[in-house]
């Protein structure tokens, strides 16, 4: 690889990779965001149907 100095950037995209595993219980869409609650918890929204969940 060109470069030499990207391993800080593969860490990056390994973690978006594992986070892009999620999918929606109610679709099986793996188009799922991930937002925070009102009481500062995490919530996963879907955003091919609107599910959300937590």
């Amino acid at each position: 690889m060109p470069g030499g100095g990207d391993e800080e950037s593969d860490d990056q995209l390994l973690g978006a990779d594992s986070r892009a595993r999620l999918s929606c219980p109610s679709c099986g869409s793996s188009h799922v965001a991930q937002v925070l609650g009102d009481n500062g918890g995490i919530s996963y929204v879907c955003t091919a149907c609107g599910h959300s969940w937590s």
